[in-house]
């Protein structure tokens, strides 16, 4: 890349892991940076040859900036609820046990949480659970085994919860993924099971504030937001590469 075209991709954020990558932060980008940052995807290894591409357009950004990304081959998939929340220590009575990859077989979390994506309000996924979890790796690092957590109740797995530090922070909490198989949805337990991943970052992450998200569409998640005073930051149009 050269001089010009770095100093774009120093203005968005970028996160990728594994096979996939999404951008964010176009609210920092003329309309002729947006079009350089479409050609740098599309020509820069290894942004070309991803499996699963992604690109996060927030409220301020014209629709000039879509009509420009359809027209390279982008489609609208979703839109995506950012919210906050400040972080405190609480003490929170429950009956869970938490069990990550230091203490149950790699094999055994991500069965867990494949089935906890199965059927998810939020926009499907193209990747395979194995590229998943490759993904955690990439983007998390060596620690990616303490993030990995899977919930049990009576012995049984029911979801899981993936807490970790935002790369590049040093005190922004963020879930890579929280959620429940399908049988145990509806039931009232994702509030508290929330509320139980916020108080990890908190007390064994050590982060200041969280940083959640989820699909427009996923009203169940939205309430547990709501319910545990999480505060809308952001809303973004998500636009996927489609596939050569």
């Amino acid at each position: 890349m050269n001089k010009q075209q770095y100093s774009i991709i120093e203005k968005v954020k970028i996160i990728q892991g594994g096979n996939y990558a999404t951008v964010e932060g176009l609210s920092k980008l003329t309309l002729d940076e947006v079009k350089e940052l479409v050609n740098i995807l599309e020509q820069v290894p290894p942004f070309h040859t991803l499996k699963s591409l992604k690109v996060l357009v927030n409220q301020t950004v014209p629709l000039e900036v879509d009509k420009y990304l359809e027209s390279k081959g982008y489609v609208l998939v979703d839109k995506f609820v950012t919210v906050y929340k400040r972080l405190e220590l609480e003490n929170i009575d429950h009956s869970f046990v938490l069990k990550n990859v230091h203490i149950i077989p790699e094999k055994e979390f991500a069965q867990i949480w494949m089935e906890s994506m199965s059927g998810s309000p939020n926009a499907a996924s193209s990747l395979t659970i194995e590229e998943h979890m490759k993904g955690v790796a990439d983007e998390l690092g060596n620690h990616y085994k303490d993030s990995c957590i899977a919930i049990y109740e009576e012995g049984q797995p029911i979801g899981v919860m993936m807490p970790h530090i935002e790369p590049g922070t040093l005190d922004e909490g963020r879930l890579f993924y929280f959620g429940l198989i399908p049988e145990e949805r509806g039931k009232g337990k994702s509030r508290i099971l929330h509320k139980v991943a916020l108080n990890l970052l908190a007390g064994e992450f050590n982060a200041n504030y969280y940083i959640g998200g989820t699909s427009l569409q996923n009203i169940p998640m939205m309430q547990t937001f709501h319910a545990n005073a999480c505060k809308v930051k952001d809303v973004n149009r998500v636009f996927k590469k489609k596939p050569l």
